[in-house]
């Protein structure tokens, strides 16, 4: 599988990394309902049978259930992933998550990250949110490196300002934003940044989380759990949910040509950006890594993109 370089690090990532957010579970308020942990480990073993060298996952995903699944599937691996995990989201009295970049906060969770992932150091240790902390929280992530507990430091969410803001602290491995065919807002701002100051890039959600994955059906979207959050999410809901479904229509024409899902095809748009390193896809079972492997190698044509583009501006 093709690799990239993750800004000025060492790091050499394929393409694809597995995304661990759904693998959480459910008891929190963004899970997406009751999941199986003999099908995330299995889902997570799959990715790594395909050569995907990553995996990028959270404190706050299932509250630490994340994390302590993927140490679970990487138990007796001999080549073992990067994993990657982020901070500064933890849970009020009632459950939800909340922003706190405090340094004592932040200390606390890297620890106990350490502890659930049974690694010593963690490869990639990115702030999740920001919020007006976001000085007090880049030093201390700079001080984390120079204690060995983790190797490279980067942000997830964060705007140009923001990041303009922190690198004179310390430099930023990396910038985690969400990315796809339904949300481009990166394009104009964040993406050039990235560029301009050899920042690496791995997107999140480049199938809308599912919606573009070729698989949803307006009566699946119906029957999703009472506990899972894309029911409270404007994508999923009418009338976007329409016009998304029609543009799966459209990914699904230009996949059959190359013989791969407009999931595939979702993932592959986001990946045709030099500025992106890679791209963050979750799974919930080894079948679905399977049905989204293949965007790896896929390559459009211009005249693809710009018929998935054409779409998307006539229809916003």
């Amino acid at each position: 599988m093709e690799t990239r370089r993750l800004g000025t690090s060492d790091l050499e990532l394929t393409v694809i990394g597995l995304g661990a957010w759904a693998i959480g579970g459910s008891g929190w308020e963004y899970g997406w309902g009751a999941q199986d942990d003999r099908e995330s480990v299995a889902a997570i073993r799959r990715a790594l049978d395909h050569g995907i060298n990553w995996i990028d996952t959270a404190a706050i995903y299932g509250l630490g259930h994340s994390e302590e699944i993927v140490a679970r599937a990487l138990d007796g691996i001999a080549r073992r992933p990067y994993v990657f995990t982020k901070c500064g989201l933890v849970c009020d009295a009632r459950g939800a998550p909340e922003r706190n970049l405090s340094a004592a906060s932040l200390r606390a969770e890297c620890e106990a990250s350490l502890r659930r992932l049974r690694v010593e150091v963690i490869d990639l240790y990115q702030v999740h949110w920001p919020n007006p902390d976001i000085v007090e929280a880049w030093e201390t992530l700079a001080a984390l490196r120079r204690e060995g507990k983790v190797r490279w430091i980067g942000v997830s969410n964060y705007s140009v300002a923001q990041m303009d803001a922190i690198r004179p602290i310390a430099p930023i491995t990396s910038l985690q934003p969400p990315y796809s065919l339904l949300d481009r807002s990166i394009e104009g701002g964040e993406l050039p940044y990235c560029r301009e100051h050899q920042l690496g890039v791995i997107v999140y959600s480049p199938m809308g989380s599912g919606l573009l994955s070729g698989t949803m059906t307006a009566e699946r979207v119906a029957a999703l759990p009472a506990d899972d959050w894309r029911r409270r999410n404007q994508e999923f809901q009418a009338p976007r949910l329409a016009r998304n479904l029609a543009l799966v229509d459209v990914l699904a024409d230009v996949g059959l040509a190359h013989g791969r899902s407009a999931g595939e095809v979702a993932i592959a748009w986001t990946l045709r950006r030099s500025e992106v390193t890679g791209a963050i896809v979750g799974a919930r079972s080894a079948a679905q890594v399977d049905g989204w492997v293949g965007a790896a190698t896929l390559r459009l044509s211009p005249d693809e993109i710009a018929r998935i583009d054409a779409f998307v501006a006539a229809s916003p």
